[in-house]
């Protein structure tokens, strides 16, 4: 069994670092480099509203943020400008903008983000675009939420010949533009690679992996149904559906609204993934540590434990 490459969750840890100290998420980007991770992703949310919170927020707040359990006053630092800090100081980590809600920018704005992050980083971007699920989101910046997936999928017509042609036009029903130059390209001559995920296999989901996918990463364990119809559809496509790379991740258990998790517990969860195909991990540390001194021998013992479970 190869063990997976291991990826550190930077957002929605206020329990282990203050908000107020975004300095801290460079350092444990830092120690995670050193320690043998591979990547470290940062989630977002543009505000959030009435609604955020409708399900409850959850007793234990080391528990991820999920739709419908946030407190509106939950801080979402802007995951490029963080990354971009974070490239400046590591060589090899994969920066990873996890859940990033293209539809509220416009698409050539965010393309030429996402390509001088990527030339900054020397091709270590990873992006995972989405549509999210908030409303209140979309209606304070004037978007329409119902219209959502189809400014996505024009985005991601965008992005691709803004990254690989050297004059740009677009004529779909929300952008439109002519003979325009987005400069500078990408480091990668196809630009970053794209992640996708959500909570079922949808139709849409479906036809974005095929067509522009370089990763899966669900929110939750996809049934074995969706992988298969995943590489039927990859297959039929022409495409090889194992060179997509699968992420799982672990997802602490509370015995109490105060205590941290059990992480033995959580990383054995770990070795089924593998064996299902999963070969990228994410793991959220304020779920197992409260001492932000400890991120680094956290870090380096989550290696030494996920590379014993898997060898």
């Amino acid at each position: 069994m190869t063990p997976p490459r291991l990826v550190l969750i930077l957002s929605e840890n206020w329990t282990l670092w203050s908000p107020r100290d975004l300095g801290a998420l460079v350092y444990a980007a830092v120690e995670a480099e050193r320690t043998g991770f591979d990547g470290v992703v940062m989630s977002e949310h543009v505000l959030l509203g009435p609604g955020s919170d409708t399900k409850g927020v959850p007793e234990n707040p080391r528990e991820y943020a999920l739709p419908g359990n946030q407190d509106p006053s939950m801080p979402w630092p802007d995951p490029l400008t963080v990354l971009g800090a974070i490239a400046s100081m590591t060589r090899t980590l994969r920066l990873i903008a996890s859940s990033v809600i293209a539809p509220l920018r416009h698409p050539l704005l965010l393309a030429k983000q996402l390509a001088t992050l990527d030339l900054l980083s020397r091709g270590r971007l990873v992006v995972q675009p989405t549509v999210s699920w908030h409303r209140a989101e979309y209606d304070a910046l004037g978007v329409p939420f119902s219209k959502r997936g189809e400014l996505l999928d024009e985005h991601l017509d965008v992005w691709r010949a803004a990254w690989t042609d050297p004059r740009v036009s677009f004529r779909g029903r929300h952008y439109r533009f002519d003979g325009v130059w987005v400069e500078p390209k990408a480091y990668r001559q196809d630009g970053p690679p794209l992640w996708f995920g959500s909570t079922s296999m949808h139709d849409a989901l479906l036809r974005r992996l095929v067509r522009y996918g370089s990763g899966f990463n669900p929110l939750g364990a996809p049934t074995d149904e969706d992988l298969e119809r995943l590489r039927t559809a990859m297959s039929a496509a022409g495409r090889d559906a194992s060179q997509l790379e699968m992420v799982g991740g672990t997802r602490g258990r509370f015995p109490d609204s105060t205590t941290v998790a059990d992480l033995d517990a959580a990383l054995s969860t770990i070795p089924p993934q593998v064996e299902r195909g999963f070969t990228t991990i994410c793991i959220k540390p304020s779920q197992f540590i409260d001492d932000p001194r400890e991120i680094g021998a956290f870090c380096r013992d989550v290696v030494g434990r996920v590379g014993a479970l898997t060898s």
